[in-house]
């Protein structure tokens, strides 16, 4: 991944007087040895053991004094120009806490890459969705999502965020180790009534999987058990029991669905989701309560209020225009 995008990074960053780093989470395949051989204007961060995503950006980012972060996943492509558009509209609006570009596909460059796209959402009851993909169903990039965006939630593959915000909403959860942690850091951004917006004016290439394949089965429990403890940590109180004995449900049916389909190690996956989330939800009680809650949780309108689900396999409804459209979603 280095050796094929950080030249990328370090060619087209050169002009924004801006320093690029390398977080190193204890990797053993001669990593660092590369960087320094290669890219020796790039900075090493070599912290001493895998922190994971959340932890290993932590433990880097207490290290850089800076006003903005660019969180980087390492199979990103950067284009020319890439930060102009990020940094000209965080710099123009200080209400905006963070922003992601347009996130392209590396192996289909035409169309949307799965994890961010143009911009995240999250329906009722959880579930996210992206302008540009929703579920399984991706689309390809003719320009229709082209205009800035309010967002609920930013891609982590590529995710420019003031320093500032990121610490006074408590850095991404170590907990979650990865998946699911930068929905959880931007809705407590949210809460704070602070701003999340595409600028698809910046686009970039995304490989996509390169850690964990999406049918991994760690993969599923990742997703599962993080997104049941976002929800927990941060669902209003009077939505909460509602929303997870629904969820609880739905993931039911999910795990059904894998074993129809003869996965079970996907069904198994769902189920010790579920166990391992009731085992650590004791430890998030208080995280419920820790961050101010400027603004009514009602009124974040990036968080839908009805179900995707719905609109997706029933109203068949499968692109965010057509979402729009009935004002499923508000723009």
């Amino acid at each position: 991944m280095l050796k094929e995008y950080l030249p990328s990074v370090v060619e087209y960053s050169r002009e924004d007087n801006v320093t690029v780093y390398v977080a190193d989470n204890a990797s053993t395949d001669g990593s660092l040895e590369w960087i320094k051989n290669n890219c020796p204007s790039v900075r090493l961060i070599a912290l001493s053991e895998n922190f994971g995503f959340a932890g290993g950006y932590n433990a880097a980012l207490k290290e850089i004094s800076s006003d903005y972060y660019l969180l980087l996943n390492s199979d990103v492509k950067v284009t020319p120009n890439w930060l102009q558009p990020l940094i000209a509209f965080m710099d123009s609006h200080p209400a905006v806490a963070a922003c992601q570009p347009k996130l392209l596909s590396m192996m289909e460059p035409e169309s949307f890459e799965y994890a961010g796209a143009c911009g995240g959402f999250l329906d009722h009851w959880g579930y996210p969705f992206c302008r540009g993909r929703i579920f399984n169903t991706v689309e390809k990039d003719h320009g229709q999502y082209d205009v800035p965006l309010h967002l609920f939630w930013a891609t982590g593959a590529a995710l420019m965020i003031r320093s500032d915000d990121y610490w006074a909403a408590g850095a991404l959860d170590e907990r979650f180790f990865a998946h699911m942690e930068e929905i959880d850091l931007c809705w407590r951004l949210r809460r704070m009534n602070r701003e999340i917006v595409c600028i698809p004016q910046s686009s970039v290439f995304h490989l996509g999987a390169a850690t964990l394949k999406k049918e991994n089965p760690h993969k599923t429990f990742l997703n599962f058990r993080n997104n049941l403890l976002m929800l927990y940590k941060n669902l209003p109180e009077d939505e909460l029991k509602a929303v997870m004995n629904v969820r609880s449900v739905l993931d039911f049916i999910a795990a059904l669905v894998f074993v129809l389909k003869g996965d079970v190690k996907n069904a198994w996956a769902v189920y010790r989701a579920h166990r391992e989330y009731s085992r650590m939800k004791p430890s998030f009680f208080f995280d419920r309560k820790r961050y101010p809650s400027e603004i009514e949780q009602k009124n974040i309108r990036e968080r839908v209020c009805g179900s995707i689900l719905y609109s997706y396999y029933i109203l068949r409804k499968r692109t965010f225009a057509e979402l729009t459209e009935k004002k499923v979603v508000e723009t």
